[in-house]
């Protein structure tokens, strides 16, 4: 191992059980030997010396072209032994701080996302192949943050009860019209027709998820309340009752997010409700990793809640209602890293062993920002007038409760009659 990356493990890794084996087969022992031991293999000299200057994006590359392996422990060991340590006075002062800082100052330069370009960068992940989403996501291929209600939910029941609760804030009745901005798969969009009996528009820029969308609209007899469009929200005209975004607020880009709450507010009714749900960071505003959004979301960008509701602000929208969920992506990233592992092999004859490495990384970093770093998860509610929703919150929970009790084939009891009383002064009142 060269001397400096040394120099530099020695200065970060102060808490952890890391163990480096370099080029050369010498082992060295970093942190305090706290905790399960993760042992990284760096294969190659080249792959040192990248290490050395950007860590934080040449040990995903190294690791996806082979040129390092990670031997015990796994992406989320290595990960969890970065993040624990940043800002303990070690990653601080190296040279990798310097680059991040630079790539957080020239963030608006990478998320120009103009309509043609936003639709490539939309191609460049959600237009892989359907057959890669159906190894890992659940049966409905929900391809966002679930919500666990409780900690053993199944991943299938933590995304049926994260639809409820997005459901419940949309506070929705039978014949509204409602936009879906970046409809995914379709889940969402056919489950808010089947439950409310409402018209949904979903848009979405890739080819891919609007064609499996279209044929479930299709097979489940709902092509005539459910309608998905390849299609840039800005060139939207129509005005709707609702409008639901579930993890599409991250490709829009920090320049773009007056544009965003703008146009929402003229395709929203005056008495109409949104329900914005997005990936966001409970700290300060900081670039997106390179590795991601060099490989995996181009254009992409986490945004805290200072850099959003300004916007908000400006387009004349009122937020009604915020929810920060806080460790539920790390769970739903934990499932989805168990199901591409168990199966890796058919993920690898869709693609081959560079892009399972990769998408190996994603999930397990990904996991580790949201469990070890400030990734959470932001839900905003918001409407056009102060009065279009009940003062408490209490209309959300009785609305989940009895789309639970739907979904699970119960009816709620009706409660038992109470008898009558005389009636005081007070009652008239």
């Amino acid at each position: 191992m060269n001397i400096l990356l040394k120099r530099i493990l020695d200065r970060l890794v102060r808490t952890g059980n890391l163990k480096v084996t370099g080029p050369k087969g010498l082992s060295v022992i970093f942190g305090d030997g706290s905790g399960d031991l993760v042992h990284m293999h760096i294969k190659t000299a080249h792959a040192e010396r990248a290490i050395t200057f950007d860590p934080m994006l040449a040990v995903p590359e190294a690791y996806m072209d082979g040129e390092l392996d990670i031997l015990e422990g796994g992406v989320l060991g290595v990960m969890r032994i970065a993040f624990q340590n940043m800002g303990s006075g070690g990653i601080d002062a190296t040279w990798s701080k310097a680059i991040e800082g630079l790539r957080h100052a020239f963030r608006r330069l990478q998320q120009i996302n103009t309509a043609a370009r936003a639709r490539r960068n939309v191609q460049r992940h959600y237009d892989l192949s359907g057959d890669l989403y159906r190894l890992f996501l659940d049966e409905d291929m929900q391809y966002s943050c679930a919500y666990f209600e409780q900690p053993d939910m199944t991943l299938d029941e933590a995304q049926a009860a994260k639809k409820r609760h997005i459901a419940a804030k949309l506070r929705l009745k039978a014949g509204q019209t409602v936009l879906d901005i970046g409809s995914g798969w379709g889940g969402l969009g056919l489950y808010l027709a089947k439950s409310f009996d409402v018209d949904v528009q979903g848009v979405t820029l890739s080819t891919e998820q609007h064609g499996v969308a279209t044929d479930r609209a299709h097979a489940q007899g709902l092509e005539n309340r459910v309608h998905f469009e390849v299609r840039d929200y800005r060139e939207l005209n129509e005005r709707f009752d609702r409008i639901v975004s579930v993890g599409m607020f991250e490709h829009v880009g920090v320049n773009h997010y007056r544009t965003f709450f703008d146009k929402s507010a003229t395709l929203l009714k005056p008495d109409g409700v949104m329900l914005l749900h997005t990936i966001g960071r409970s700290g300060a505003p900081w670039a997106t990793s390179a590795f991601i959004r060099k490989y995996i979301f181009p254009g992409g960008y986490i945004p805290s809640l200072s850099e959003v509701m300004p916007a908000i602000e400006k387009s004349g929208l009122i937020v009604t209602d915020i929810e920060i969920l806080r460790l539920h992506y790390a769970d739903t990233l934990r499932h989805w890293s168990e199901r591409f592992a168990a199966n890796r092999d058919k993920a690898k004859a869709i693609y081959d062993e560079r892009f399972c490495r990769m998408w190996e990384f994603y999930l397990g970093a990904s996991e580790a920002a949201f469990r070890w770093q400030d990734l959470v998860v932001f839900q905003i509610q918001i409407a056009k007038k102060n009065d279009t929703l009940p003062m408490s919150r209490d209309y959300m929970a009785k609305c989940e409760k009895a789309l639970e009790m739907r979904d699970m084939g119960r009816r709620p009891k009706a409660p038992a009659a109470k008898p009558a009383r005389r009636r005081k002064v007070a009652d008239m009142e």
